[in-house]
């Protein structure tokens, strides 16, 4: 069986947290900051990537068993929608 969405999701996942920790508001560079509300677009547009992508895995899982390529692709999913979900959080002003 072809894995694709799940894998496409975790290389977007990764290049969209490598960006928002480039060009984040974590930076030190003002030239370098993306706006308040990119960021957050970033991290909901992230999230729900990567959750699709972990529950598409999960149902993988039950009905499948235990897969090598299966886990992987779950936990770096889940992993990665856990700090995308956090991301989003943290940015809102308080």
């Amino acid at each position: 069986m072809k894995i694709r969405y799940p894998w496409l999701a975790l290389g977007l996942g990764l290049i969209l947290a490598l960006l928002s920790l480039f060009f984040g508001n974590a930076g030190t560079s003002e030239a370098r900051k993306l706006p308040l509300l990119t960021l957050l677009l970033m991290s909901e547009f992230g999230f729900l990537l990567t959750a699709v992508a972990a529950g598409i895995c999960a149902r993988d899982l039950w009905k499948q068993g235990l897969g090598a390529q299966v886990v992987l692709l779950f936990a770096g999913n889940t992993a990665l929608a856990a700090n995308f979900a956090w991301m989003g959080l943290a940015l809102w002003p308080h």
